[in-house]
């Protein structure tokens, strides 16, 4: 009868499975977070820390890449299966990916559509100041001192 008890105690292989997590946007929304936690880790890391030697830089630098970069894997896999996500909740590492790309079609749909245009002309466009119309805005007198200089260079010719 002892035995019997036993074996209804063990568990079965099925039992002994560790959970599964489940794949949603919230999982996701973590595996976002998690990225970007190794992200200023690994930052930290190579600007802050100390090491003996480069060989202990690398190593510790390789660990925390190897981990975010599993991560990564999972988190891009779950995007590819159809979980919906914000980009505003994407790793500044993504973002900066996926900016990349856009620039990089932006710029050439740019080029092939637009006729380029000479340096000077961009820079000659007024630009709206950070001061318009406080204490420091400094455009109305100037316009001001214009006006003035224009009358008085009239009158002499």
């Amino acid at each position: 009868m002892e035995s019997l008890l036993v074996s209804e105690l063990r568990p079965t292989p099925l039992e002994c499975l560790m959970p599964v997590l489940q794949q949603d946007k919230y999982q996701l929304k973590t595996l976002h977070a998690e990225i970007d936690l190794f992200d200023r880790k690994l930052a930290h890391l190579l600007r802050y820390e100390a090491f003996a030697n480069d060989a202990d830089r690398d190593a510790a630098a390789r660990r925390i890449t190897l981990k975010r970069d599993q991560l990564a894997r999972a988190a891009r896999q779950m995007a590819l299966n159809g979980i919906e996500f914000s980009a505003s909740e994407l790793p500044r590492s993504f973002r900066l990916e996926s900016t990349a790309v856009s620039v990089e079609v932006a710029t050439t749909l740019a080029t092939d559509e637009a006729a380029p245009v000479a340096r000077k002309a961009v820079r000659a466009r007024p630009h709206p100041s950070p001061y318009a119309s406080t204490a420091l805005d400094s455009a109305v007198a100037l316009e001001e001192y214009k006006r003035k200089k224009k009358k008085a260079v009239v009158p002499q010719a």
